[in-house]
């Protein structure tokens, strides 16, 4: 299955994007510092964690043990996904650089993309008996198991449109927040971030039904939509009011180390003194 474009953009910004190839204007950020790739790596999960691992082989010039180690840890961990475009790419950039153990592994993806039919063809008979029996929560949960679905498989503009497709069904706060939440991790990993602002907004429009770890994953998605906008002063007051509730829950966009670096880094390039010092005393 063909998979979405990825974004692109530098070190800062891998959080905003998923890792993607920088862009003529932008350059990786150097560091003598040698980098624990593994460490590095269990600060995320799931997509993000691959996208950023990518990212380290991309930008790690003429180190390639360290290039190489990347590019090993995100074909273990797309191999526990299902998304073998992504997988076809890695092995090619690996290029048999590892050994056999890391070479194409043909029957993995065919296996992987025939069950990936096989559950489309499923969810496809189910929604249409949801809608024509009128089932509204059904088509609701259909929608929503689609996009799903086509977020693990990495077609990602398919799984915006399914999950932006459940709000016609939804009839509860909380409904309208988990189809936010899933809108804003996929706008996140495809870069929109109009779109993203857009549904922190309409999630924050619920604020009375809006749990602290909710609240706070929210107030992460609205800084790097600011961030991205290079609004940073917007972006450092967003990070700054996350709560230390979030923890590692929001894992598969940012992590906890995340917060703290973009927010320091955007009061410090944006604040005025009185209000870096009120930001020092916190």
């Amino acid at each position: 299955m063909e998979r979405d474009e990825e974004s692109s953009g530098p070190m800062m910004e891998v959080c905003t994007n998923g890792g993607g190839e920088e862009t003529s204007n932008r350059r990786p950020i150097i560091s003598g510092e040698p980098l624990d790739i593994e460490a590095y790596a269990t600060l995320y999960k799931g997509r993000t964690k691959i996208m950023r691992l990518l990212f380290i082989a991309s930008h790690c010039g003429g180190n390639q043990t360290m290039q190489l180690e990347a590019l090993r840890m995100a074909y273990d961990e797309i191999k526990k996904g299902e998304n073998t475009q992504l997988f076809r790419d890695v092995v090619n950039r690996i290029n048999g650089r590892l050994g056999d153990k890391y070479n194409m592994d043909s029957a993995w993806c065919e296996s992987v993309d025939r069950r990936a039919e096989q559950k489309k063809g499923r969810l496809e008979n189910e929604l249409s008996s949801y809608r024509t029996n009128l089932i509204k929560e059904s088509i609701r949960m259909g929608h929503n198991d689609f996009g799903d679905f086509y977020y693990a498989c990495g077609l990602l503009n398919e799984a915006f449109k399914n999950y932006v497709r459940t709000r016609d069904y939804c009839t509860t706060a909380k409904h309208i927040i988990h189809m936010c939440m899933n809108a804003i991790l996929v706008s996140i990993e495809m870069g929109q971030f109009t779109h993203v602002s857009s549904y922190v907004n309409k999630a924050e429009q619920n604020h009375e039904t809006l749990d602290p770890i909710v609240a706070a994953k929210l107030r992460c998605a609205s800084g790097l939509a600011h961030l991205e906008l290079k609004k940073y002063k917007l972006a450092a007051r967003k990070f700054l009011d996350v709560s230390p509730e979030l923890g590692n829950s929001y894992n598969e966009v940012i992590a906890p180390q995340d917060v703290a670096t973009y927010g320091g880094l955007c009061a410090l390039a944006s604040f005025d003194r009185s209000e870096l010092k009120a930001f020092l005393s916190l």
